[in-house]
């Protein structure tokens, strides 16, 4: 009896495990995005997918004023293949783990040097780049977090109601 009890258990930790292990089945699933521009540049965004759930942006989830993992679980990574100016500043080609401060008015978008990290694993002096720009009203509600990348270097965050925009060029 000693000896069942031990083996259910020991496949009980083996199912958990295998479930963690397989990021399809977590509440918010991976996705990811590339596209290379027109003046070719690849931009890829590496993410989770968190869902609104009936919850409010910017009080209830992704606070405004406060820093950001800009996704769930893993840091979201965003990769360029070559130096790139995003709004203007130049961001060296590489792998930074994306963060941003949410707000009603405008979003920091955060690219950090810290990419390979939980998302909660922030720090300011890791920064490579800081840009701010204005948030806008999605086209239509979107229920899980999802980013768009088009062949103009556009890069748009959608989630509920809310499109964030930023230009990589």
């Amino acid at each position: 009896m000693k000896k069942l009890l031990l083996l259910s258990a020991i496949a009980l930790v083996a199912i958990g495990v295998q479930a963690q292990g397989d990021k399809s089945q977590r509440p918010s699933p991976p996705a990811k995005v590339s596209e290379t521009t027109s003046n070719g540049v690849t931009i890829s965004i590496d993410y989770s997918q968190p869902s609104v759930k009936g919850r409010t942006i910017g009080t209830d989830i992704a606070p405004y004023g406060k820093v950001w993992r800009t996704g769930a679980n893993e840091a979201t990574v965003f990769e360029v293949n070559k130096d790139v100016k995003v709004e203007g500043k130049s961001l060296p080609a590489g792998k930074y783990g994306l963060y941003s401060i949410p707000g009603k008015e405008e979003w920091v978008i955060i690219f950090s040097k810290t990419w390979n990290t939980w998302g909660t694993n922030y720090k300011e002096a890791d920064d490579a780049l800081r840009v701010n720009v204005k948030p806008g009203k999605a086209p239509s509600a979107t229920e899980r977090m999802t980013f768009t990348v088009d062949k103009s270097g556009k890069v748009s965050l959608l989630w509920g109601n809310e499109e964030v925009d930023f230009k990589v060029q």
